[in-house]
């Protein structure tokens, strides 16, 4: 019986499943590989969407710069003056904050590839397909969100 427990603990690795298993992502999600490209075409899109967004604030930022620079009596009124620096500002944060967005979106793109996505970063747990569809780059579950309140 020893015999047989050391010829098993001296077995060498077989070579091809070990390739096989390096080269398949583990499969900790829930969901299906139909189900994962619904939320990729899903979370792609939204991405678009937020790019689409961050070139029209440019463009508007563009247009304000432009127009700043040209010589009417109202350019020079203190009070124009806030306003237009006030809304340059504001498109510089919502720009930020669509940057942010599409950073957390393509996490989740990843999460997809690796077949990780839709499960909690903090219970482990699936995390619903309902929430997934109304935030699809979420890392976290509604119960874990609650905890964190």
């Amino acid at each position: 019986m020893a015999e047989k427990h050391e010829q098993e603990h001296n077995a060498t690795p077989n070579p091809e499943a070990s390739a096989q298993e390096a080269a398949e992502p583990v499969r900790r999600t829930p969901f299906t590989d139909e189900e994962l490209e619904y939320f990729r075409q899903l979370i792609l899109e939204k991405r678009r969407q937020a790019v689409e967004d961050i070139e029209r604030m440019k463009a508007q930022l563009e247009d304000a710069r432009e127009q700043g620079g040209t010589d009417t009596a109202y350019s020079f009124h203190m009070a124009d003056a806030g306003t237009d620096a006030m809304e340059r500002e504001k498109l510089f944060l919502m720009i930020a904050r669509q940057q942010k967005y599409i950073s957390h979106l393509d996490r989740a793109l990843e999460r997809i590839k690796n077949k990780t996505y839709g499960i909690c970063k903090v219970t482990g747990k699936p995390i619903p397909r309902e929430r997934l569809e109304a935030v699809p780059h979420t890392e976290v579950s509604i119960e874990a969100k609650l905890k964190k309140k």
